[in-house]
């Protein structure tokens, strides 16, 4: 999975959490409101929403698996190779710095 993949991954996961949260305070906004069409909606938005609850708790563990994966991953290489690591971090900070004195 390629970091653009899992930005977009987390984006949408947020943007389901915003939309839940808007729908639901809409459903509490219209609780007064009365008549057979506001009544049959609100079910239907109802059981849409606790679909998309359970959907989004799904999108969540995913991404957070592959956040643990890549954690592991990343662990396991720098274990394995320790100065290879240490010069990547060494090039890394060198180039940051180099950017930093520039402004």
């Amino acid at each position: 999975m390629t970091a653009d993949t899992q930005v977009s991954k987390e984006k949408l996961v947020s943007d389901l959490k915003v939309l839940i949260g808007d729908t639901e305070e809409l459903l509490k906004a219209t609780a007064g409101q009365a008549g057979e069409k506001i009544a049959t909606a609100r079910e239907r938005i109802q059981a849409s929403l606790a679909v998309y609850k359970d959907k989004l708790i799904d999108a969540e563990r995913a991404v957070l698996e592959r956040t643990k994966e890549a954690a592991r991953a990343t662990d396991e290489y720098v274990r394995d190779h320790p100065w290879q690591a240490v010069g990547v971090a060494a090039g890394i900070g060198f180039l940051l710095g180099m950017l930093i004195a520039r402004r």
